[in-house]
């Protein structure tokens, strides 16, 4: 991986013993989504972690801290803002993929 992960700081990931950790598969793929487009041009690594650290700044404090939603949401702030997909298709998206059941594939 080329993009360079900070290790200390409010976007450094979760690590355990020096090793990303992720709670449950999708933030793994959104991880991966997020570096996969960086490394091909689709936007610079200061640019999303601008958008990760903007949204870390917003939490909402109250709420447990859940750091790949946030990555999640820096990802589509800076595809939304390069006009690679709308906020309106992210919403519909996220939207079709909130009703399909659990456990189901959610890869179509």
């Amino acid at each position: 991986m080329t993009a360079p992960l900070d290790t200390d700081g409010p976007a450094a990931p979760p690590r355990a013993n020096g090793e990303l950790t992720f709670a449950e598969p999708w933030e793994s793929r959104a991880f991966g989504m997020a570096v996969s487009l960086c490394e091909t041009g689709a936007f610079t690594w200061p640019q999303f972690q601008g958008a990760l650290i903007a949204r870390i700044a917003t939490a909402p404090r109250e709420e447990p801290y859940r750091y790949y939603r946030l990555w999640l949401g820096a990802l589509e702030d800076v595809l939304a803002d390069l006009s690679v997909v709308s906020p309106a298709d992210i919403t519909a998206r996220a939207q079709t993929l909130a009703q399909r059941p659990r456990g189901h594939d959610h890869r179509a």
